[in-house]
């Protein structure tokens, strides 16, 4: 691991993905760690909420379509609570519209990512919302 996959205590840089579907928590996951990342799932808006209290990301990816409580909805808690307000939120999402894009602007989203995504998008979008491991 290099110096910058490493935030300013020496911890990996950690990074939620929150889906309902394992396949895509468990594919994000495969993806990240290889470059350091240390990333922790929650399936659900509750879980992550409790989730990002407990390992603080640097970055956090919501599923726009989960049970109980949505991508959309989790994001505005998380982005109305002071600890959270800078944490760069991606929805996740299989629908690409503009309605849905701009929802998710609305609720505080840094940015949005199709599913199924590639290697290269989801590096792509790490990079440009947290930098190579900086910590936020």
């Amino acid at each position: 691991m290099s110096e910058l996959d490493e935030d300013r205590d020496g911890a990996a840089t950690t990074i939620m993905v929150v889906d309902d579907s394992e396949n895509i928590r468990r594919s994000a996951e495969s993806l990240l760690s290889p470059e350091g990342y240390h990333v922790v799932t929650a399936a659900d808006g509750f879980e992550a909420l409790a989730g990002a209290v407990e390992h603080r990301p640097a970055l956090i990816f919501l599923d726009s379509a989960m049970p109980r409580l949505d991508g959309y909805q989790t994001c505005a808690l998380i982005k109305n609570h002071e600890l959270f307000q800078s944490t760069p939120v991606v929805i996740l999402t299989s629908r690409d519209s503009l309605f849905d894009r701009a929802r998710g602007r609305i609720v505080g989203s840094e940015a949005y990512l199709m599913k199924p995504f590639s290697k290269a998008d989801l590096m792509e979008v790490v990079e440009q919302t947290i930098g190579r491991g900086e910590a936020l």
